[in-house]
């Protein structure tokens, strides 16, 4: 079963509120499986909105990160996110090789 890629590019308004975002998220990643590969770290911005914050973590499946996502620990770190922040958030199955 290929592995899954969670892909966020944010923008945060409200740092305070943020952090407890990501302590919060975290948590929820771990527990579905979720490893960081990147979190906010250096960037270039080759096309597209330039967002400061960008973030990839790795899933076991296409099928952990939905759950992730949609699990109540998550959902309940997301309320601080929201308002806090302008992101996009996909999710994709990593190709094969």
């Amino acid at each position: 079963m290929p592995t899954a890629l969670w892909i966020a590019n944010v923008h945060v308004t409200d740092e305070t509120a943020y952090k407890e975002y990501a302590i919060r998220a975290t948590g929820a990643i771990a527990d579905h499986g979720g490893v960081f590969l990147a979190r906010a770290g250096k960037h270039e911005q080759l096309e597209g909105r330039d967002r400061a914050r960008n973030v990839v973590a790795r899933f076991p499946s296409l099928q952990a990160a939905h759950d992730c996502y949609h699990s109540d620990a998550y959902q309940a770190a997301l309320d601080f996110a929201r308002g806090a922040s302008e992101r996009d958030l996909v999710i994709v199955e990593e190709a094969e090789s």
